[in-house]
């Protein structure tokens, strides 16, 4: 199966540089398909699952040949298809979605965590205090036990006999910032401990606070790099920001935050001395959560 983000990526590519190629704006081929404008917007950025009636109704006023037409209607076929995160609906907000859609289609994923725990390597535990955190900052507006069960299916995907590699570099920053009970924390870094001990197939690095990071700038956010198995498919970055995520897709800017996160992967304690870290962390926040009690 070929990841349906990126296939309305392509889809929406092609239609915006068959329409440009007929020297038709946006508006022009809204009124003459008889299509809203804002609609053709979001097919033409990937913001929505493709309607076919529309797209034949779209390919027909171009005039496309019909041999063009056909690979065009079957890569919108394949952008229409929904995954199993599609069935969390509002639980799974956008950007969960698109990185479960990428997770699941990847063969490689490597990121840099500077803020948060990496989502797909969370404990059940760890993900209520962080439900609970996010309580503190209004209404939630999604269900926490789908919420749950959503980010352990990522998990699980992960964790799946053909699933990608993964490897995180994760700022010791996290660890001792976020504002969760000790024993959920301690919890968390089990769990991945487990996770690491237990597959080769993921890494968990940690940057310590105080290492000094040559060769550039520090980074600004977390991203995300990912490399698929599809020829057709290039490599892609996913920058975090607060609000949403950035897609970058030129090799230029790919290549530039590759470089940067193996800079901090070199800086970064091995997997082994990271599995020792956590490991001591986690002991001593244990300690410190019985001496409360």
């Amino acid at each position: 199966m070929r990841s349906p983000y990126l296939r309305r990526r392509q889809l929406a590519a092609e239609v915006r540089k068959l329409r440009e190629a007929r020297g038709l704006t946006i508006d022009a081929l809204a009124e003459y398909v008889h299509i809203s404008r804002s609609k053709i917007i979001r097919l033409e950025n990937a913001q929505l699952r493709p309607d076919l009636a529309d797209l034949m109704n779209i390919l027909e006023a171009l005039g496309i040949p019909e041999q063009q037409h056909d690979q065009i209607i079957q890569l919108a076929r394949e952008a229409a298809t929904r995954g199993w995160w599609d069935r969390y609906g509002m639980s799974m907000g956008p950007r969960q979605k698109l990185a479960a859609d990428l997770e699941f289609h990847a063969e490689t994923i490597r990121s840099y965590d500077q803020t948060a725990m990496p989502a797909i390597l969370q404990s059940p535990e760890f993900i209520s205090a962080l439900v609970d955190l996010d309580k503190t900052q209004g209404s939630l507006d999604y269900h926490p036990d789908r919420m749950i069960s959503a980010r352990e299916n990522r998990q699980g995907q992960l964790l799946r006999p053909d699933g990608p590699y993964y490897e995180t570099v994760l700022d010791e920053c996290v660890i001792h910032r976020l504002a969760v009970p000790p024993q959920a924390m301690a919890a968390q870094l089990r769990h991945m401990i487990e996770l690491v001990s237990n597959e080769e197939r993921i890494t968990v690095q940690v940057l310590p606070h105080d290492v000094r990071i040559p060769g550039g700038f520090l980074p600004k956010c977390s991203f995300y790099l990912y490399t698929f198995a599809d020829p057709g498919d290039a490599p892609m970055a996913v920058v975090d920001t607060v609000t949403t995520d950035l897609i970058l897709t030129k090799r230029s800017e790919v290549a530039r935050y590759t470089g940067m996160y193996d800079r901090l992967r070199a800086a970064a304690l091995s997997r082994e001395d990271s599995i020792a870290f956590l490991t001591g962390v986690a002991d001593r926040l244990t300690d410190h959560a019985g001496s409360e009690t």
